[in-house]
């Protein structure tokens, strides 16, 4: 049995005698979380980076960029994994791990404004 992450919101009702608790649980779907990964070494390979966030979870989607003249990294990625938490996961044991030399940053990707 899974059971989804759920948010628990307490109302507080008063009386003159006692207080009374009403609970209502929301649940909340478990959405997938898309990582922002900077400052690779250029030598960092897609393969590398996508068995370094595995060790979280399973990964998505993971996108090592590359300059297009030259063919060679930009020193940065993205990471798309299925489950928030192994996302948040994989940002507090990754963010700051020295990887080829490179301490890397990890943060959850921003949206981009489509204007």
């Amino acid at each position: 049995l899974v059971v989804p992450p759920f948010h628990i919101v307490r109302y507080r009702m008063f009386s003159s005698v006692n207080a009374f608790f009403f609970t209502q649980i929301t649940l909340k779907p478990d959405t997938s979380m898309k990582l922002l990964v900077r400052n690779l070494a250029r030598n960092t390979t897609e393969a590398e980076l996508l068995a370094m966030f595995q060790e979280h979870g399973p990964v998505q989607s993971c996108s090592l960029v590359m300059d297009e003249q030259s063919k060679e990294s930009k020193g940065f990625a993205f990471v798309e994994m299925p489950k928030a938490g192994n996302a948040k996961a994989a940002i507090v044991h990754l963010n700051g791990k020295v990887v080829a030399g490179s301490k890397i940053r990890v943060k959850k990707a921003e949206v981009k404004n489509a204007e």
